[in-house]
């Protein structure tokens, strides 16, 4: 869930044009990287919210922009060093939790609080963080038989109380950060489990796919995350597919806010309808697709086509969403046909191949069906 580099946002009006698609403003495209609140939901409380909400939300606009560069120099180190490092000693040690304290500022990694096997700290952030990082570490390991993020046994490394008022929470290629939020839009970024695991997965698809950050791979990029990122929450809670509510960041907004999350997974478009935040313009078919230069070319928006197809797919083939349709888009993640710059069409053929490889034919038949409920032929 991308930011933006440390410039004005972009204020454009929304504008509909043919064929289906809405053009969201005509300016230069400004590279983003994964973060939990996007831009185009910063930039309208810029627009629209009290003087301390424009405050904040542009602060944490400008502040983004620096993490989109270390990131990307993160990410670029761990390459070049895959494959150097020494493995684990003890594959089954379990994760490596650090937390540190930035006690508002934006220094990292700040002060130690917690580090693994310690017992609960007098932190509920830093808590919340420390089980946060174990529940994904567990999830990934459990399901998938994955050693932490970069499957080498990472160790997991976060960062809480970063900045003033930060609304976001991001992975810079290292570790977890997370600002408190606004408190008057937006809770602490620790209170959401499938935040946290949203944001670590981004860490799994730069160390398997390499999505690149722009368009169509980069929607899917935001939309493996999303689907992870619920498993996650699913499997701590035990929730089958019915069971599940399908949300991202529903322990997020405040009580001022009208919505329910950031995103829904299963009604993409509905997750708020807000005086400051807007309305959520999620697409759940590629009729709605947008055409945008913002947001890498409207990831965080588009990847509300792919997510109702994992959805779909999921509440088709029952129980444990994590134990089939989590499995089938684990490998289809993995698979080399998944190049860097994937389409959704391209991405949809490997899930559909995948799940007859894996499990069958009526499998297969329900993933290639979900994808074409949201437009996409396979």
């Amino acid at each position: 869930m991308p930011c933006p580099r440390p410039t004005a946002p972009n204020l454009t009006v929304p504008n509909p044009t043919a064929l289906g698609t809405t053009a969201l403003g005509t300016t230069a495209p400004r590279p983003t990287a994964p973060c939990a609140i996007p831009p185009h939901i910063l930039e309208r409380i810029v627009r629209n919210g009290s003087d301390d909400q424009r405050s904040w939300a542009l602060s944490t606009l400008v502040q983004d922009g620096s993490h989109r560069t270390i990131r990307v120099h993160n990410a670029q180190l761990r390459s070049a060093q895959r494959g150097a490092a020494p493995p684990r000693l003890d594959p089954d040690a379990g994760p490596r939790r650090t937390v540190g304290d930035a006690a508002g500022t934006e220094a990292l990694p700040g002060r130690t609080v917690r580090t693994e096997g310690e017992a609960a700290v007098d932190d509920v952030a830093a808590n919340e963080a420390y089980d946060g990082l174990g529940a994904t570490f567990r999830f990934y390991s459990e399901v998938f038989g994955r050693d932490s993020i970069d499957d080498e046994g990472m160790a997991l490394l976060a960062t809480v109380h970063y900045g003033d008022h930060y609304d976001n929470a991001f992975w810079n290629g290292r570790q977890m950060v997370f600002g408190d939020g606004d408190g008057e839009l937006f809770q602490r970024f620790t209170v959401s489990l499938d935040i946290i695991g949203h944001e670590l997965t981004h860490g799994v698809t730069e160390d398997e796919a390499a999505l690149m950050y722009v368009n169509q791979s980069g929607a899917l990029n935001e939309s493996v995350s999303d689907v992870f990122g619920s498993l996650v929450k699913q499997h701590a809670l035990g929730q089958t597919a019915e069971q599940a509510d399908w949300l991202i960041g529903d322990e997020l907004l405040t009580d001022a806010v009208s919505g329910v999350a950031l995103r829904s997974l299963k009604d993409p478009g509905t997750a708020y309808d807000d005086p400051v935040l807007g309305d959520d313009i999620q697409p759940a078919h590629m009729t709605g697709y947008v055409q945008m230069t913002g947001d890498n070319g409207g990831v965080h928006i588009n990847s509300g086509i792919p997510n109702k197809a994992f959805y779909l797919a999921a509440i088709a083939l029952g129980g444990h969403a994590w134990e089939r349709a989590g499995r089938i888009w684990y490998e289809s993640l993995r698979a080399p046909q998944v190049r860097p710059n994937a389409t959704f069409r391209s991405f949809a053929a490997v899930t559909s191949r995948q799940a007859g490889v894996l499990f069958g034919a009526d499998e297969r038949k329900a993933v290639a069906e979900a994808w074409r409920e949201v437009g996409i032929a396979v």
